[in-house]
């Protein structure tokens, strides 16, 4: 016993001595002036915390049915010992989820993943988009076409995204401001107008031709809400005039779905590609519609009305139940679905719409 008791002491001091040791990882900030390259930042920058690829779109059925769907993975740096070697070692985590939104199912059809990267079976590559967590992927062809797989009980996805607009930075040169204080920021660019084409399917669908545009956004940070911070409204839409919106807010911890906003910021591009950007006094975010989620009792504001300085853009679900729990993966629930957009009493484009925070506040 007593050499029992001297070896679990001896083990301790040199497991001490190897923590004392380990590498605390730097995570790398982002900085205003630094300007986007491509096609090196359609790729995986795993020295910051954060960072996913987010494509949502809107598709049609031979029938004619309109269905919303979603497809996002996730890079996460860890915070472990950068200087283990193991090859066990969870450096970085890849998730991801995808949904169907299908009136039919009057709910989101949705599933979820999560593994350390390596052994071959998830990564998230530098250099160009190449995703990979089982057999779900999303990689980026030299003609800038995206190949998207998922493959799962709750739905199946076939789909290759095509641009047919140039990327959109966001912010100033990629540098999207997230709250007053300059390191509460992202690096940040989308995709409007990809053209759609491929198969979706379901449980108790079979999987059908579908043609339709998406919207891709791909942001990478370290640090992004501050501490009184309870999650954000974030909408992206095609206009069919060919423009491209994207708006959102950052929402404090008041609970409220009123005036509640802690930063804003917009980016209008119109039909002739000029692009205005609406700084944190020039968008609102004002709540139309709620909808209460009978799984988790929260309240979402699913319709609204938006302004981007003198433009007012109304937000039309395509069902109010599009809410997705991935607790099993990222550990949130928040509120991801098709919308619709119109001015003045008429549809001028889709998109998706997103609310964090309203189940509890959001973390990164």
């Amino acid at each position: 016993m007593h050499f029992v008791l001297v070896l679990v002491v001896l083990l301790t001091q040199l497991l001490g001595a190897s923590l004392a040791r380990a590498q605390q990882p730097v995570f790398a900030p982002v900085t205003p002036g630094a300007e986007l390259s491509f096609p090196r930042d359609y790729g995986a920058h795993p020295e910051f915390r954060t960072e996913w690829w987010y494509v949502t779109g809107w598709v049609d059925t031979p029938d004619k049915r309109a269905l919303g769907f979603q497809v996002t993975f996730f890079r996460s740096r860890t915070g472990l010992d950068t200087g283990n070697p193991s090859a066990f070692s969870p450096r970085q985590l890849v998730i991801a989820h995808a949904a169907l939104s299908d009136p039919a199912v009057g709910r989101l059809v949705h599933d979820q993943r999560s593994a350390r990267e390596g052994f071959g079976l998830a990564w998230a590559r530098p250099g160009t988009t190449d995703l990979k967590l089982d057999d779900w992927r999303m990689v980026r062809d030299a003609n800038g076409t995206y190949r998207v797989t998922i493959r799962s009980n709750e739905l199946t996805l076939e789909l290759r995204l095509k641009p047919t607009q140039p990327v959109l930075v966001q912010g100033q040169g990629g540098y999207s401001r997230k709250g007053p204080s300059p390191q509460l920021a992202s690096y940040y660019y989308s995709e409007p107008h990809l053209a759609v084409s491929g198969s979706a399917g379901r449980a108790g669908m079979a999987p059908v031709a579908v043609t339709g545009s998406a919207w891709l956004d791909h942001e990478w940070s370290s640090e992004v809400l501050q501490p009184d911070a309870a999650g954000w409204d974030w909408v992206g839409a095609n206009l069919d005039d060919g423009g491209a919106l994207m708006a959102f807010r950052i929402r404090r911890k008041s609970g409220s779905t009123g005036d509640d906003k802690l930063w804003g910021h917009a980016t209008v591009r119109d039909a002739a590609g000029r692009v205005t950007h609406h700084g944190p006094e020039a968008v609102d975010f004002t709540p139309d519609t709620t909808w209460k989620s009978p799984r988790t009792g929260a309240t979402y504001p699913v319709g609204a009305t938006i302004r981007t300085g003198a433009q007012r853009w109304k937000i039309v679900p395509l069902q109010p139940d599009q809410e997705l729990d991935s607790r099993r993966s990222t550990g949130a629930v928040y509120w991801e679905g098709a919308v619709t957009v119109e001015r003045d009493g008429r549809r001028v484009g889709r998109g998706y719409l997103e609310m964090t925070g309203y189940v509890q506040p959001m973390k990164l």
